[in-house]
């Protein structure tokens, strides 16, 4: 018999791959708990609500980001290339649940992490920018960040350290910054 974190896994894993084929709002638990052979009572054992199933799937990719920025925001003096092929890394590794995660946006704003997401930005901007952007500033950063994310997703057939050196490239050539010193250029 699974013990109950490897059955906690499994639940998790299955309503991954539901929820990426037919959404959230498409998925019914009972589907969950079919796909795997147990009860539903079994799923709701180990989760109460579809919602706090879709916050366990998220959740450690918002504490791992969160992670991320305050190591950066903790730093004496930010090196912006690293911020950068950082920031890719982080979505490269994690793209098949940012995948999941903008494809269902209506639950996660319910959950709030719109809101998160729009504050890690800001700090993200912040921390290449310094801590009053102009609004050119902050829209530059907004797409750089933006396109690291969105090449993670939209290329993913391209090699990782291919992709990692151009969409870096682009951001830094997007927020002025030479990739090969990490200043910004005059």
């Amino acid at each position: 018999m699974p013990r109950p974190s490897d059955t906690k896994q499994r639940i998790q894993e299955a309503a991954r791959e539901l929820f990426g084929r037919q959404g959230v709002q498409r998925t019914s638990l009972q589907e969950i708990a079919d796909r795997l052979g147990i009860t539903k009572p079994a799923l709701y054992y180990h989760f109460a609500s579809r919602e706090e199933l879709v916050r366990s799937i998220v959740q450690p990719i918002i504490d791992e980001e969160e992670a991320f920025l305050a190591s950066q925001e903790a730093l004496d003096e930010v090196d912006p290339v690293a911020l950068l092929e950082g920031y890719f890394d982080f979505h490269y590794r994690n793209r098949e649940g940012i995948v999941l995660m903008l494809g269902e946006l209506t639950t996660l704003a319910d959950l709030g992490v719109i809101d998160l997401a729009l504050s890690w930005r800001e700090r993200l901007v912040r921390l290449v920018q310094g801590p009053d952007p102009t609004l050119e500033q902050a829209a530059r950063g907004v797409i750089a960040f933006g396109g690291i994310q969105d090449c993670t997703i939209q290329f993913a057939d391209v090699p990782e350290d291919e992709l990692r050196r151009v969409a870096v490239d682009g951001a830094c050539a997007v927020l002025g910054i030479d990739p090969r010193r990490g200043a910004a250029r005059r």
